[in-house]
């Protein structure tokens, strides 16, 4: 497997004076029971009427928080210890709320093989993310002292050198659980991956098997159609849309122009 090398400085090295992570209840999921939307136990209470005009904004989902899946839901707010330029700091989710889109991505275990490239990865692209006015967020469910150890390692050796944005520690494995990518039976995290608009509701995500490694390229692209969309209500993008492309008009009639130029 690809990640089930365990951590040179494990989350059990040393215990934690204070709580490494703590959620909000009211902002998550509940991960005991798995209920469906209302909406899912009758298909003709979730059919769009024929004569229902479709307006600008008819193509945006915004759920209730207890509604499947999680896009579309404010995203769960956490506070919890990271490392950051070889130091231990404080980051809650929330706080980015009005000021910043964030990309906030899990990963299984420091110290293994997949995980160092996408971590480097969005870090070497750290400078783009930011003329987005986007923040970057590594979790995984090791301590800070493993992350420590991990980003004073060089890369030629497996390490992850300095980086440009915080790893989060994730010990509890609370954030994983609340965000759906935690397996119980192993402790870890799936590669998942959500990006957060900035009134802190998710608009994007992707949950990979351990094995499989993810884009960065395919994360700013989705960024970018993310925030086209946002600022243009009335568009939406179709498959492949980079910026400098042409959109589409959600409409019977206004869509034909975008169909007949391609």
């Amino acid at each position: 497997m690809a990640c089930s090398v365990p951590s040179v400085a494990s989350s059990t090295f040393c215990k934690l004076s204070s709580p490494v992570a703590s959620l909000h209840p009211s902002s998550c999921l509940s991960s005991n029971t798995l209920s469906y939307p209302k909406s899912f136990t009758s298909r003709s209470s979730s059919l769009v009427s024929r004569s229902t005009p479709l307006n600008k904004r008819s193509f945006v989902v915004k759920a209730s928080s207890e509604d499947l899946p999680l896009v579309g839901n404010k995203a769960p707010d956490f506070e919890a210890e990271a490392v950051f330029d070889q130091e231990f700091i404080n980051v809650k989710l929330s706080d980015y709320i009005g000021k910043k889109y964030v990309i906030l991505f899990f990963y299984p275990l420091d110290f293994t093989f997949v995980c160092p490239t996408e971590i480097t990865a969005f870090s070497d692209r750290y400078a783009e993310f930011e003329k987005l006015n986007t923040e970057i967020l590594g979790v995984s469910v090791d301590s800070v002292f493993s992350h420590l150890a991990w980003v004073q390692t060089d890369r030629k050796s497996g390490g992850l050198g300095d980086l440009n944005y915080p790893l989060i520690s994730d010990v509890t494995k609370s954030i994983s659980k609340s965000f759906g990518v935690l397996i119980p039976d192993q402790g870890i995290a799936l590669r998942g991956l959500f990006i957060i608009d900035k009134e802190g509701v998710i608009q994007h995500s992707t949950i990979n098997n351990l094995a499989i490694g993810r884009s960065v390229d395919e994360t700013m692209r989705t960024l970018q159609a993310l925030q086209y969309v946002q600022d243009n209500p009335d568009e939406v993008c179709p498959a492949g849309w980079k910026p400098g492309e042409k959109s589409m008009k959600p409409d019977p009639k206004l869509s034909k122009e975008y169909f007949s130029a391609i």
